[in-house]
């Protein structure tokens, strides 16, 4: 990236050469992008980040042909909040995360017009997996001029894109959660679907989204997804076998700790435990003075202790939301992070349930 934040300056959207050595930088890192998503590159649209591209995919189809839009009950806010936004159809869940495709099928034929449905790839929160090729087949039978839409945000590490994208209309990434820069995001819209512009200007991107590119961005999206792409399979297995640990570790050692998820479902990088009865501040408080960094609910949510609307929505009991941790899981993550968290989480229950007796 550092070239393009010093000496190759040059704004790619000028006709002299060294803009024209900015544009080629761009047109190499959707190249990239689209090997590593099994896209086109023309179909590659470079976003300040997750936010922006669920917000264009879902307010995008609904401003350009007027219909409703449909999510589930565990969507990010990014999509959930449009959805509300523009009075939409909010779709309930399993209790083990995913939404059924039956469930997708029988909302979509009682709701006339629908412009976009939006079924997340990978919850953020508990790592839920959902069937994008089952969630599309029930899409394509009841709406099938609606465009599907997947926030696939947390997949990237986790999930070869190329098994999502066949199945899905628009798909949208946050550079951050896959080793890029923050501020940065990808919109992969399918050749022929037509979305309103969130952000109009210079007709940057083809008119899909104006405004200056942030080439060294851009670039760093690039190289951080070839790498994740080219290192998944390795990390999957590296990884999983330490979630598997802090998992088992946690449940055996802290008596009121549930598993959120059923043994072995959704992404290795999240692990999500409820420790009924217990409250999540005080737990956070404990681990982050222990040196363990996780959080309750959302990351990207504000920093007020709101109870989560995905364990909510998978009917998970209130005294057990209000014991929830995530962890989370990448390619810096090692055993001895793990033998530390567990630790730090067994002492930190203890001393809470000792204060409660």
């Amino acid at each position: 990236m550092e070239p393009f934040g010093d000496v190759m300056y040059a704004n790619p959207s000028g006709s002299h050469k060294f803009a024209r050595e900015a544009r080629r930088a761009i047109d190499e890192a959707r190249d990239v992008v689209a090997a590593a998503i099994g896209c086109r590159p023309g179909e590659v649209v470079f976003t300040s980040g997750g936010t922006e591209g669920a917000n264009s995919a879902v307010l995008g189809a609904v401003r350009r042909s007027g219909g409703r839009a449909v999510c589930t009950a565990t969507e990010h806010h990014a999509v959930l909040h449009c959805v509300e936004h523009v009075n939409g159809v909010v779709v309930p869940v399993t209790p083990e995360g995913p939404v059924h495709p039956d469930v997708v099928r029988e909302q979509l034929a009682q709701t006339d017009n629908v412009s976009v449905v939006s079924v997340m790839a990978v919850n953020n929160e508990t790592g839920a997996i959902n069937n994008m090729e089952l969630v599309s087949h029930a899409v394509r039978g009841r709406a099938e001029n609606a465009i599907l839409h997947t926030d696939a945000v947390q997949a990237a590490c986790w999930i070869d894109l190329r098994t999502v994208w066949p199945h899905v209309d628009v798909l949208t990434l946050s550079a951050h959660k896959f080793g890029g820069p923050k501020g940065m995001g990808v919109m992969v819209v399918r050749e022929g679907v037509n979305l309103e512009p969130l952000i109009l200007g210079g007709g940057q991107e083809r008119d899909r989204r104006s405004g200056t590119h942030n080439v060294a961005g851009i670039v760093g999206t690039a190289t951080a997804l070839r790498i994740t792409d080219e290192t998944r399979e390795h990390e999957v297995e590296r990884v999983r076998a330490l979630r598997n640990r802090l998992l088992n570790e946690l449940t055996r050692n802290i008596d009121c700790a549930v598993a959120t998820l059923p043994d072995g479902e959704g992404s290795v990088g999240t692990a999500h435990v409820c420790l009924g009865g217990l409250e999540s501040e005080s737990l956070l408080y404990l681990l982050d003075s222990a040196g363990v960094c996780v959080s309750a609910a959302s990351a990207c949510a504000s920093g007020a202790m709101e109870p989560s609307h995905v364990l909510a929505a998978m009917g998970v009991p209130k005294a057990r939301i209000n014991g929830s941790l995530r962890f989370s899981f990448g390619h810096t993550t090692t055993d001895d992070d793990i033998s530390q968290a567990v630790a730090a989480t067994v002492a930190a229950a203890q001393r809470l349930m000792a204060v409660k007796s």
